[in-house]
Parts: structure tokens; sequence; C-alpha cells
């Protein structure tokens, strides 16, 4: 089992139950799933780029990436209906729970000038979406083999009913969320 269920299962339940008031334990706010998106818009003119992509978040992630499609072409873009413009991975389960360990243990300490993230970044209903400026904060991409340095999205989604309590779910995972 993934260190942080483990930790959640154990302490973070019981203790959420107590800060929230909450009566029944299904009331409790958990982790549902993290998606990771890497749009990589130089691929509409150079289709090698997105190949970059696929195995930088493949490696990131640990799951296979689907390939994200343009739906509408746009002329002051360069951009066709149906070119690849970037990746995405949907985290589920043991593979969420590791990826969060990484993520607040591995990765966001070595972020360049990182002083804990915005509470903003809540969408009022307890998610909370958060963008990385390079992938090499992750120590499973090696720096001498990369193409190009690309941005991530990460959207964290929880069961809570509002952004207090997936705030304090979140914090209860040690994230660096800053008041």
């Amino acid at each position: 089992m993934a260190r942080l269920k483990d930790l959640y299962n154990k302490e973070i339940k019981s203790s959420l139950k107590k800060k929230l008031g909450a009566k029944n334990d299904m009331a409790i706010p958990k982790l549902e799933k993290i998606s990771i998106n890497m749009g990589v818009g130089d691929a509409a003119q150079d289709k090698g780029k997105i190949e970059g992509a696929i195995n930088d978040l493949k490696l990131i992630s640990g799951q296979q990436p689907v390939i994200t499609k343009a739906r509408k072409s746009v002329a002051g873009f360069k951009l066709r209906e149906g070119v690849s413009i970037g990746a995405k991975v949907t985290l589920r389960k043991e593979k969420m729970y590791e990826f969060l360990d990484r993520l607040v243990n591995i990765a966001l300490p070595r972020v360049r000038d990182f002083r804990g993230l915005s509470k903003k970044s809540f969408d009022g209903s307890g998610n909370f979406s958060l963008g990385l400026k390079e992938q090499i904060v992750f120590p499973e991409i090696d720096y001498d083999n990369l193409d190009s340095l690309r941005g991530m999205d990460i959207t964290i989604v929880t069961s809570a009913k509002n952004d207090n309590e997936g705030l304090e779910l979140l914090k209860s995972f040690n994230m660096p969320i800053n008041n």
C-alpha cells in the first residue's frame, strides 16, 4: 500500500472527522484523482516534440499518457483540426497517492524560488490546481536526455464540498499551501 494512503486511512481520516465535525465517515473528504496535462504548442510544426512530452509524462506518472488533439482549426496559431497538441494522464488509487507523495516531498522543494502554493488555486469545489514551469523538478527526468523544457498543469480532485474542506485535506498531506 502507498505510504500516503496508509497515512490517510490510519490518521488523517480520524483527525479530519474531528476538525470538520463530520457525523459520517462518508462525509470525510478524500482524494478522487490527479490529472496531469502537458501542452506542447510546438508540436503543430514539429511532430517529434510530442514524443518527448509523452516520454517525460510516462516517466513522471508511471502510466501511458493519452495524446490530446486540436478540436478546431485556428489560422492565427497555424493549427489544424486533429493535430496532436499535448498529452494528459489521469491517476487514481495507488499511483495517485505515490505521485502526490513524490510531488510534495521531492518535486516541490526542488522548484526554484519556491515560497509555497497559493490558497487562491482552489476552484470553489475543493479541487486544487497548480502549474509547474519545468519537468526537471522530478528526479525521474534525466536532464541530459531532454529536448526542451516543458511545463505541466496538475489538478488534484477531491470529494470535498468546499475549499475549506479541500484545504484541510491537502494540508494534512503536508501540501505547502500558504494562508
